[in-house]
């Protein structure tokens, strides 16, 4: 049984919330709360497994108030976002504090909605309740991240480097690159994320990384050295190749594994096209998309790397991937950008 405490000011969010989980056998909510500083009590006192929170709340808004509890009492949380162009930027704050996941504000209007709502996160409930706190705590209280590449030094620009994640993913993908040089070849990333943040994790991506530019990924994109490119929220993501020149394929279709953008999709995209020129790299996130086609890249040629438990928020899909054996090693995320720069300069030589 999973103890779930509340923690939003309106109490309409509150009673829709806690009748979803009411409906749930696995999940328990032990209490509610319409502000932080009530919040900060009943953690005290009822000691739940998971928290979900608001974000926008009168008195002490929501990024504040995690960032106290990870930096005191750290614990899994799933943030209730406004999924805008304005809710985007403060719910990424969140997961790079240290929160486990988001979803939507639940529409109580919609009541058509409202199953498809309940599902999700019950199951983010769920994730975030067996999510990695170590791996948490350390990325709330770590020091503020340095462009300090692994090395520099004139790597194969004919390669790619095709990235998969999903929860725990966008600070994860973030540190990667972060650690990664600047005369890198294109990187290709699929990102489980809404259709709104992906352009703001881009733009975010963006900014911290001075070294390259990313790109919201547009169909027809020509895919160069020293750019990164991200599926966006509502599209697949797929590499093709045209003229000897790489070029992104954007497209609308039915959801694979639940997902879209579907890491499959794109790692099934680069067995068609050019695994033998490809690393591919699985990153913390729940469920096991992408670990089927990680398998076949692998059995057509790629070098292909999974990220450890121990620094994984969620080892579900890379340890799906691991599990299958489509991995040719399984690293801790701080020593995988090292990893990829050796065999780029291996395939060089």
């Amino acid at each position: 049984m999973i103890k779930v405490l509340i923690v939003d000011d309106s109490a309409l969010i509150r009673n829709v919330l806690k009748e979803i989980f009411t409906k749930t056998s696995s999940i328990q909510v032990v209490g509610m709360a319409e502000d932080p500083y009530d919040a900060r009590e009943k953690i005290k006192t009822l000691k739940p497994d998971v928290i979900t929170l608001d974000i926008e709340m009168p008195k002490m808004d929501g990024i504040t108030f995690l960032k106290n509890l990870m930096r005191l009492r750290p614990m899994p949380v799933v943030m209730i976002s406004t999924l805008t162009q304005k809710g985007a930027p403060a719910t990424l704050e969140a997961l790079e504090i240290g929160a486990v996941d988001y979803v939507g504000k639940p529409s109580a209007d919609k009541p058509e909605m409202l199953a498809e709502y309940a599902g999700e996160i019950i199951e983010k409930v769920k994730t975030a309740a067996v999510a990695n706190i170590g791996r948490l705590e350390s990325q709330a209280n770590r020091q503020p991240l340095k462009v300090t590449p692994v090395e520099k030094g004139k790597l194969p620009q004919n390669m790619i480097i095709a990235i998969g994640a999903s929860t725990g993913g966008t600070e994860a993908i973030r540190e990667l690159l972060m650690m990664m040089p600047p005369d890198t070849p294109p990187i290709l990333v699929t990102q489980h994320i809404p259709p709104v943040f992906s352009t703001s994790f881009a733009n975010r991506l963006n900014l911290a990384l001075p070294h390259h530019e990313v790109h919201e990924a547009a169909d027809g994109d020509k895919v160069m050295p020293g750019h990164i490119y991200i599926a966006p929220g509502d599209a697949h993501l797929e590499l093709n190749i045209r003229g000897g020149n790489y070029y992104c394929k954007v497209f609308d279709g039915e959801r694979v594994n639940l997902h879209k953008p579907s890491v499959e999709v794109l790692f099934n995209s680069i067995t068609k096209q050019c695994a033998q020129k490809t690393i591919g790299v699985m990153l913390t996130g729940m469920g096991a998309d992408g670990a089927e086609a990680m398998l076949r890249m692998k059995q057509a040629g790629s070098f292909n790397i999974i990220q450890d438990q121990d620094s994984s928020v969620v080892w579900g899909m890379p340890g799906a991937a691991a599990e299958l054996g489509a991995g040719d090693k399984i690293l801790p995320l701080n020593t995988i950008a090292g990893a990829i720069v050796t065999e780029l300069k291996r395939r060089k030589t």
